[in-house]
């Protein structure tokens, strides 16, 4: 995990998120690539014949101003410990990103932004949904692994082993009634052959699968959350809820691994 893409907005939030790649980068020997984005297309306007025109002032003012900011990141990063790069462009933020990360091993986003549901479809890499509320920084302490036996669970896991890294709690959570084609037992064996101990909890369910979870992970005061994402179709999960959603919209609690 050594090619980390973070996108790099002016929000407040951005901070968390570069913080949390800067950690991991320095855990894994790792390089750092920060997006920062203007989508020109938002500021095009069209008209009811069809026809589009470009408000030319404002988007040459925003180009400009997220230049500049550009250009502050890479000077402050300069003096940083870590090999950073710092990139320009033009296109929607899922785009972006799915262009900038052909070649990341981790994407980093805010998990209160909508791109966090979309990118793990999207990109072939993970993606660190790092929490508005609850900064992190790396190594953490306590990580709890949601397992289903999906191929989703599967692909996270693998995913996660470099973050699990000096870690002092690793759990792997099952919830009971809920089918899996491949047992928890495995995701410890495979845990194991990476030097990686970790201790497997099942629990009852009570309500939900997500409310189940978000108990357990609260009461262990989990930093970090493994997850896949997204195992039904995203019209279901709109529909009637689901795990990942769920995950993602909470206010509070811990950064979340997601992968598909």
């Amino acid at each position: 995990m050594r090619s980390l893409l973070i996108l790099a907005d002016r929000s407040p939030a951005a901070t968390d998120r570069i913080e949390a790649g800067l950690s991991i980068a320095r855990m894994t020997g790792g390089h750092v690539t920060l997006l920062v984005d203007t989508p020109v297309m938002r500021f095009t306007a069209v008209d009811a014949m069809g026809g589009a025109s470009v408000v030319t002032e404002a988007l040459q003012e925003a180009v400009a101003d997220d230049d500049a900011y550009a250009r502050s990141i890479d000077a402050h990063l300069a003096h940083e410990d870590v090999p950073c790069t710092v990139l320009r462009a033009e296109s929607e933020a899922l785009d972006a990103m799915v262009e900038a990360g052909r070649l990341a091993d981790l994407a980093i986003v805010s998990r209160g932004d909508p791109l966090a549901g979309d990118l793990p479809l999207a990109l072939r890499c993970p993606v660190l949904a790092v929490s508005d509320e609850a900064p992190v920084t790396f190594p953490v302490d306590r990580v709890c692994i949601a397992w289903d036996g999906s191929a989703e669970a599967a692909n996270a896991l693998r995913a996660a082993v470099p973050l699990l890294t000096g870690a002092a709690e690793v759990t792997v959570i099952t919830v009971e009634d809920v089918p899996s084609a491949w047992p928890a037992t495995d995701a410890l064996a495979y845990l194991s052959r990476h030097g990686i101990s970790a201790e497997q909890v099942v629990l009852p369910r009570l309500g939900s699968v997500e409310d189940t979870l978000l108990r357990e992970i609260t009461l262990r005061g989990a930093e970090l959350l493994v997850m896949g994402a997204f195992g039904h179709s995203r019209v279901r999960e709109y529909l009637f809820g689901g795990v990942t959603r769920s995950m993602l919209e909470m206010r509070h609690g811990p950064a979340l691994l997601l992968a598909h």
